[in-house]
Parts: C-alpha cells; sequence; structure tokens
C-alpha cells in the first residue's frame, strides 16, 4: 500500500470516465486501468468509509480497499468491468476483511460479530452521525491527532488529493505531508481511535477541524490545485453535501450555517466560470444569467439563519457575506465594494491569513484603484507569506497592467505560469502575458 493509502490506482485529478459500462472481458490490462482509475475516483471515499464503518479501523479500511483493486486489476482484464463496479470492490473488501480476521486468529467476539454483519449485510437502527464519509471526517480529526495531521489526513482519505496538491493548499513540502499522512495513521492506530460516531459532547472539540477540512474539500473544487480542470464540481457537491448534513446534526451552531451558506453562494457561479472550452472565466466576464438564483437563496437563508442565533459572524459567515455581495450585485461596476473592503477588513482582524489579505487588496483596487491595492501586495511580498504560491504575482500582474506597468506585469504573469500546478490556469496565464506583450 502506498503511504497516502487509496493513491495507487490514479491520480484522482486527472482523466474522465464513470463508473460502469467499461471494457468486456478480453480488454486489453490498459483499458481496464483506465476504468478503474474512473471508478476508484468516483468510489474510493465511499468504500473506505463503508470498510472503516464495518472494521472499526480506518488503516486496515484502506488496506483493504487497495486488496480489492489489486484483485481487479487481475481479473477484470479476464471477465471484463462489473455493472457495478463500486459494489464488487466493496464486496471483495469485505471478503478480505474477513479472510484478515481469520489469518489473524482473533475472530474474538466482536470480530464474529462483524463477520456476521458483513455476511448479512445488515445495518444498525440509528447512529449519531447517520453519514458514512462524514463519519469518517469526524474520526480522522480526533484531537488524538495535530491539527496539521487531522487535516491532512482528512484531504487524503475524504478528498483523495493526492501529497502533492494537499502540499500546494498549505505552501510546504510534499515530503512533509506524506510524513504527516504516515504519522497520523500511526498515531491513530497506536491510540487504537475506533471508527465509530463520537459521542455528541465531543462534538464541539472537533468541529472547527470538521469544518475546516470541509471547507478544504469544497476549494479544492471550486479551483482545482492540479490536473487538467479549472474546476472538479463532484469535491465540490460533496463537500457541499457534507455541510448540509453538518447543519441538519448541528441546527444551533452558526458557523456551521455560515459555511453552508459560503459553499452555496460560490457554488451558484459554477455554470459561468468555465467556458466550453474548459477555460476560466474570471468574475468581471461572466454572464450572470447562468448564476444558480435557487442557490443563491438557499445561501442567504442559510446566512440568515446564523444571524439569527445571535452569536455573531464569524469566518465562515463573515466569508458569506463577502460571496453575498458579489452575488446579489447585477455586475462587477455595480458590486459595493466599499462594502467588501471593510467585510475582508474585519475578516483579517478576526482570522489573519495572507490570502485574506490579498484578497482584499484585490477589493481595495476596485474601490479605491490599483495603486492602493498594489502597496498592500508589495508588503505581501516583502513578507514572503506567500511564497511558492501562484496567487500573488497572479494579482501583482493584474494590478501592474491595469497601471499601464506591462512589461513587469508580464514578469509577473511568467512567475504565476511557472508557480500553479494547474494546467488550465497556466494557459490562461500564459494568454495574459502574451495579450501584453
Amino acid at each position: 500500500m502506498s503511504e497516502a493509502g487509496g493513491g495507487a490506482v490514479a491520480d484522482p485529478g486527472g482523466g474522465s470516465g464513470e463508473p460502469g459500462g467499461g471494457p468486456g472481458p478480453g480488454a486489453e490490462p490498459e483499458a481496464v486501468r483506465r476504468a478503474l482509475d474512473a471508478v476508484w475516483r468516483i468510489e474510493s471515499v465511499r468504500i473506505v468509509a463503508t470498510l472503516a464503518k464495518v472494521t472499526g479501523e480506518l488503516p486496515l479500511a484502506e488496506d483493504l480497499a487497495q486488496e480489492a483493486v489489486a484483485e481487479a486489476l487481475d481479473r477484470w482484464p479476464a471477465s471484463g468491468v462489473p455493472a457495478n463496479p463500486g459494489a464488487w470492490l466493496t464486496a471483495v473488501a469485505k471478503r478480505r476483511a474477513i479472510d484478515h480476521w481469520r489469518r489473524r486468529e482473533r475472530l474474538d467476539d466482536r470480530h464474529r460479530m462483524l463477520a456476521h454483519e458483513l455476511e448479512e449485510s445488515a445495518e444498525p437502527e440509528w447512529v449519531p452521525i447517520p453519514d458514512d464519509v462524514l463519519r469518517l471526517v469526524f474520526t480522522a480529526c480526533h484531537p488524538v491527532l495535530a491539527r496539521e495531521a487531522q487535516v491532512a489526513l482528512t484531504l487524503r482519505v475524504v478528498a483523495g488529493l493526492s501529497s502533492e496538491e494537499i502540499a500546494r493548499l498549505f505552501l510546504v513540502p510534499v515530503a512533509t505531508v506524506q510524513q504527516r499522512i504516515v504519522r497520523a495513521k500511526k498515531t491513530l492506530g497506536a491510540a487504537k481511535v475506533p471508527f465509530e460516531s463520537p459521542d455528541p459532547a465531543e462534538w464541539p472539540m472537533r468541529l472547527s477541524a470538521v469544518l475546516g477540512v470541509v471547507y478544504l474539500v469544497f476549494t479544492e473544487g471550486y479551483s482545482a490545485t492540479s490536473g487538467e480542470r479549472w474546476m472538479r464540481p463532484e469535491l465540490a457537491d460533496e463537500a457541499l453535501r457534507l455541510g448540509r448534513t453538518l447543519a441538519a446534526l448541528l441546527p444551533r451552531e452558526p458557523e456551521v450555517h455560515g459555511l453552508v451558506a459560503l459553499m452555496e453562494l460560490q457554488a451558484s457561479r459554477f455554470a459561468a466560470r468555465t467556458a466550453r472550452d474548459g477555460s476560466p472565466v474570471t468574475l468581471d466576464d461572466q454572464d450572470r444569467r447562468l448564476w444558480d438564483r435557487a442557490q443563491i437563496e438557499r445561501g442567504r437563508v442559510a446566512l440568515a439563519r446564523c444571524d439569527a442565533l445571535g452569536r455573531g459572524r464569524a469566518a465562515y459567515a463573515l466569508q458569506a457575506a463577502i460571496a453575498e455581495c458579489h452575488a446579489i450585485a447585477p455586475s462587477v461596476q455595480q458590486t459595493d465594494w466599499e462594502r467588501i473592503v471593510v467585510l475582508y477588513e474585519a475578516l483579517g482582524r478576526l482570522a489573519p491569513n495572507p490570502v485574506v489579505e490579498l484578497n482584499r487588496a484585490v477589493a481595495v483596487s476596485m474601490a479605491v484603484g490599483p495603486a492602493s491595492a498594489l502597496r498592500i501586495v508589495d508588503r505581501l511580498a516583502d513578507e514572503g507569506s506567500l511564497r511558492g504560491s501562484a496567487l500573488l504575482p497572479s494579482v501583482r500582474g493584474e494590478l501592474l497592467s491595469r497601471l499601464g506597468r506591462d512589461e513587469e506585469a508580464r514578469a509577473e504573469f511568467a512567475t504565476a505560469e511557472g508557480l500553479t500546478g494547474n494546467e488550465v490556469q497556466r494557459r490562461a496565464l500564459r494568454a495574459k502575458r502574451e495579450r501584453l506583450g
């Protein structure tokens, strides 16, 4: 098994395809592998979550899933891809689980009960968190792990992100991410952390980490860090589904509603964010008639629920309020940029972050002008906190271009082009640079 647990099949950001209906008997091994890659990208999280629920051990669940994948690679070229490949992989992994326990000669009462449940496909009548994937998130966010380890493990297991993608999200070396993931799995194993719903009394101490990783999954779906696609809507959809489930479980937690509001409002623009050829469409060029007005309304209702609890707006709710300003504006020019600047200032005081400050600079450029914004960006560049990220040179290039400093802007776009791991974004930056030329 690879260190990342589930990365042995394919980089989850590449390729395309849907499970089922794949190559038939006698297919070429490469065709079978491509079909299996597509199945794994779509089904892996639920397969691992199901296995973790019935085995009670996350590392074991990942090992079993990988064993099932290896068996598929061996058998599918001769037998063909089954009609329901996800169910096939899950069934094989469940049989491997029973074999695993028997080999270890540890069929104590608990394992006998689990084996019986596997064979009978019995489901519990009620669990506090009635969602296997969300339960997986709560398990990975166990307080026995450091916050960095919680996030890295959850993004790897739940979002299926590669170590390289997680490293780009946090601007850290790939080796650092790999070490965090390996260490997190060993820690969970050493602590004998069971895969089960934590008691509701334990939810508050895990909630901040859970919300954080759910939003990071959404962020990767909103703007992919690597691969051939500008967005990965399936990741954003799964994050939004998890957020809605959390809101139903914890209706008195304002930040849960704030996060749901933020994701709803951001997702409402998805249809307008890419052109037909897959290239990105910036906010000022988007056809606002394509924005999902029903989803905008759902986002505003969620933000109102947050406010109705009377405990003030925290980080996600403030970001949702910014997204709401964009969602209700008839155009970029008619957007309330002054209010957005104020909201970013509040967010920066509440949750200081260089990316928040960079976004504030963009808002300042619209409200006041690019020269004022450039001073903010130059200060961030001097601090070096966004070194290695394509965000800062990309924004700086835009500001310099608006100021007529084309040669400097071209240099910044070239720098950003070299730093991004997303091929679609790289082409967009190259086009901006060439237009200035």
